[in-house]
């Protein structure tokens, strides 16, 4: 009996979840250094750059909203530009999910507009849209920030310091006003780009030299697919509301584009709004009732020293459920801190 109680005590002992075990004394983790970060070490967003995109109900009904940061200059400007001109003609309105593909991306735009399984006539374009070229895909190292992505091979800026190490898609890979950036060259050769990481948002495109107008976007949901970068415009970054695009149900068809029976499976979007555009403050009032206001988020400033810490901490594990530091870490695998900002009461 004594043996058999032993055994049962030893048996529970190992199916307690690991929040229920006590944890051991360490250094902290890369959550408990953000949570610790000073006020002066985050950056506000401006709503401006900011897009609130409203998709249908889910099937309990309940609201699903996706908040997107919109690159700032110097990348991807001219796709930006003509992103907040859909949005604000609201051209965007009552599109949809047109693609899910596994472990790649979720692409949305008019189902008739650049869809291999459109059958309708497309959308007619807003005017003053933009025409970008393929170099467009690049900032040259005169249009950077001199604090970013230091260019000097002697004396890296903090973040690329910490990053230093093999990439297998650029020289050189750091952050750059919050973005993760990868770049090549040295001096007045430098140039610089946006990288493909997990939520970046992204311009589809035809083959070139078709650059994409922002008509179409996606973002990615899988591992990041860094082949990508220099061959599409980066213009932003999922911030909120993640789960509603990666959850979605994948398409069979082409690409991961529904086929035509599956067009149950199309996510409607309702709205896209530029945040700035919306009104401030909570819905307190009957007239505001159900009314869209404008969200705030700030980011972990990337070249603060918290940020510099964060990132040391990721590619050098010690927390204690770790054993063996790594050593380095791929640049989406640090990924810059975001968070809302509650409305004063």
């Amino acid at each position: 009996m004594r043996t058999a109680l032993l055994a049962a005590a030893a048996a529970l002992a190992l199916a307690l979840p690991l929040a229920a075990q006590d944890e051991p004394k360490g250094a902290p983790s890369p959550a408990d250094i953000v949570a610790a970060a000073p006020r002066a070490d985050w950056t506000a967003i401006p709503a401006e750059e900011l897009l609130v995109m409203t998709l249908a109900p889910d099937a309990d009904g309940k609201p699903r909203q996706v908040v997107i940061q919109l690159i700032p200059a110097p990348f991807s400007q001219g796709w930006v530009h003509n992103i907040k001109l859909f949005a604000r003609a609201k051209w965007f309105d009552n599109i949809s999910v047109n693609r899910v593909q596994d472990n790649y991306v979720t692409q949305w735009g008019d189902l008739n507009y650049d869809n291999p399984e459109a059958k309708g006539k497309p959308k007619p374009l807003p005017e003053g849209l933009k025409v970008m070229g393929e170099s467009d895909y690049i900032v040259p190292k005169s249009l950077l920030p001199e604090a970013d992505l230091s260019q000097d091979k002697q004396a890296p800026s903090v973040s690329v310091q910490l990053l230093a190490g093999v990439d297998s898609y650029a020289e050189r890979k750091g952050f750059s006003g919050g973005w993760p950036i990868a770049g090549e060259g040295f001096g007045e050769e430098g140039k610089s780009w946006p990288t493909h990481c997990y939520g970046m948002v992204g311009v589809g495109r035809n083959y070139s030299p078709d650059t994409g107008s922002g008509a179409e976007l996606y973002t990615v949901i899988g591992h990041a697919p860094r082949q990508l970068d220099r061959n599409i415009a980066l213009v932003g970054r999922v911030i909120e509301g993640m789960q509603h695009l990666s959850s979605l149900p994948r398409g069979s068809g082409a690409l991961g584009f529904y086929s035509e029976e599956e067009a149950a499976k199309r996510t409607p979007i309702l709205t896209v709004r530029v945040a700035s555009d919306l009104p401030e403050g909570p819905a307190s009032s009957s007239e505001a009732e159900g009314q869209q206001t404008r969200p705030k988020f700030e980011y972990l400033s990337t070249e603060s020293q918290t940020f510099a810490t964060y990132a040391e901490a990721i590619a050098n594990r010690r927390d204690p459920f770790f054993i063996v530091p790594a050593g380095g870490a791929d640049i989406c695998n640090i990924k810059v801190p975001v968070r809302r900002v509650a409305e004063q009461k």
